[in-house]
């Protein structure tokens, strides 16, 4: 697996981690033990939270939803920032909205946050798992925003992630077709991906940031969601990656199986 950074100063604006809020925690593991083959080990945090590992590695978070939290079950990306409440600012200087936070989480601080078409993510000051990666090659798990305008999005994350900028350990943006891409130390990290999303009757593909999970097996992993109560949000189908499938796990949360180990 490539390490993209161990320190949050190195890797600024790049991805540093995923997570999932379910209603249920021991449910969510126990199904997405069974599609992806993870075990879930407990954190510091306390008994509803807890990180899912995969051949020994850190794969994903996940945490349960308080009960009084009328928010949906979502699978979030979270990015690196130097520090929390100058993204926080900038979010909101760009009619952007800041959910939650920035608040004391952990080793460090966090806030949960939606662009201006409504994708939600969060961002991240602190330390970070330093053998977590996301994107090309070995990595678990890749991201992609599916939005109205990428070129739109990438502005708007550019400026509040710093974005293609001249610091060192900056991300990298380029333009392929109609994607924006978003590479960090010569690894694609994420995909910006426009589209006349706003008249989709489908929830999947409106403005959000889908997180994709590499499995050895497409039909496979799908015929396991299905069994366990997992719904279909598309067939499995080609893509620019090889093979996928979007799915939802029993609580609604929003996925995607992908090849690769």
């Amino acid at each position: 697996m490539k390490v993209v950074s161990t320190s949050s100063h190195a890797m600024f604006g790049a991805p540093c981690w995923v997570s999932l809020m379910t209603r249920d925690l021991r449910a969510a593991e126990s199904f997405y033990g069974a599609v992806f083959g993870w075990e879930f080990r407990p954190t510091k945090l306390g008994e509803e939270f807890s990180v899912a590992f995969h051949d020994g590695a850190p794969v994903a978070g996940i945490g349960a939803l308080a009960p009084r939290l009328a928010v949906a079950v979502a699978w979030t990306p979270y990015f690196a920032v130097d520090d929390a409440d100058v993204a926080a600012a900038r979010i909101r200087e760009r009619s952007a909205t800041v959910a939650v936070g920035p608040l004391r989480f952990g080793t460090g601080r966090a806030a949960l946050a939606s662009d201006r078409e409504g994708a939600v993510f969060g961002i991240w000051e602190g330390r970070v798992i330093p053998d977590w990666s996301v994107g090309k090659g070995g990595a678990p798990a890749w991201l992609e925003l599916r939005t109205r305008n990428a070129f739109d999005a990438a502005i708007f994350y550019a400026e509040v992630l710093e974005w293609a900028g001249e610091r060192p350990g900056c991300c990298e943006v380029s333009y392929e077709d109609d994607h924006v891409v978003l590479s960090h130390a010569g690894v694609t990290v994420a995909r910006l991906v426009g589209g006349a999303v706003e008249a989709a009757p489908d929830p999947q593909v409106r403005p959000r940031w889908h997180v994709h999970f590499r499995v050895p097996d497409v039909d496979k992993a799908v015929e396991t969601a299905v069994r366990l109560g997992g719904t279909p949000a598309s067939a499995p189908h080609p893509s620019e990656d090889g093979r996928c499938a979007t799915l939802r796990d029993p609580d609604g949360g929003l996925f995607t199986v992908a090849d690769g180990q």
